[in-house]
């Protein structure tokens, strides 16, 4: 096997991402966390197929956090993996997502590393990278951007981030993806606008990326910054702007999304960048 030589000792934790949803999308490490831990704290966003694998002995612990909604602290997470793990198991910490990816992975293994404990991070497929292939939005297109820029629509107490630099994201960011940010798509794209990016640019509303039940929606930064109806979109969703969105009901290889005012946006862009050189050969 793969993982032979990686053991998952007794009294240590695994931080693990389980990836955005699709089961499929798990990483050999993950599984073999998910098969040998003895407890598992889970998130929400944890499908129940990935639960299934756990061992038939293993305890399932809720801890999941959701916009506006948290059942427990993180404080009171850390603190259960440091107390878990004094008692000789093996301790899993399973996330969406990866750990590391706002995840707050960061925060217990600074937890468990003042406490001592024996940490292993196990890195996950974030919906950053995952949703947008899902939605057939390349990350990176050579004639469309170099960079791109992750965004959480939420700081680390529920408030609209004041540390969010719109300015420089407007100018230097080619690509934006927001996590977390369908309840505030309104100000996103406001403070986008303001800032100078064109109102006209495209954004991809991404919702249950990589589940069968993915939907997404594609309009303008100044239709959201006005009043856009997101009554078919749920959370978790990310938004996704820039002009590789235009790529998306060409790529879109998973399933088909609803569009508005897009086909005009469509013919700029082909007039405007020449990756149809990637033509038949």
């Amino acid at each position: 096997m793969l993982t032979d030589n990686i053991k998952f000792k007794k009294g240590s934790v695994w931080l693990v991402g389980a990836g955005p949803g699709d089961p499929g999308l798990l990483t050999v490490l993950a599984l073999k966390a998910i098969e040998t831990a003895d407890i598992i704290f889970h998130d929400s966003l944890i499908d129940n197929k990935i639960l299934l694998l756990a061992k038939p002995d293993a305890e399932l612990v809720y801890v999941g956090k959701r916009v506006d909604k948290h059942s427990i602290s993180q404080l009171e997470i850390s603190e259960k993996l440091i107390k878990e793990s004094k008692k000789n198991k093996r301790v899993l910490r399973l996330k969406g997502g990866d750990p590391f990816v706002f995840g707050r992975g960061g925060e217990e293994a600074l937890a468990l590393t003042l406490n001592n404990i024996p940490f292993r991070v196990v890195p996950g497929i974030t919906v950053g990278i995952a949703g947008l292939a899902y939605a057939g939005i390349p990350a990176t297109h050579r004639d469309f951007n170099t960079s791109i820029t992750f965004i959480s629509a939420y700081g680390a107490g529920g408030e609209k981030p004041n540390t969010i630099d719109w300015r420089s994201f407007t100018n230097t960011s080619q690509l934006i993806v927001v996590y977390m940010g369908l309840k505030r798509i309104r100000w996103v794209c406001q403070q986008l606008i303001i800032q100078g990016r064109n109102k006209n640019e495209n954004i991809a509303i991404i919702s249950n990326a990589t589940y069968e039940n993915q939907n997404i929606f594609i309009t303008t930064l100044d239709n959201c910054s006005k009043n856009i109806d997101t009554k078919d979109l749920a959370s978790p969703a990310i938004l996704v702007i820039g002009k590789n969105v235009v790529l998306s009901p060409i790529l879109n290889w998973f399933k088909k999304q609803k569009q508005e005012s897009f086909k005009v946006n469509f013919s700029q862009a082909l007039k405007e960048k020449k990756y149809v050189q990637s033509k038949r050969i």
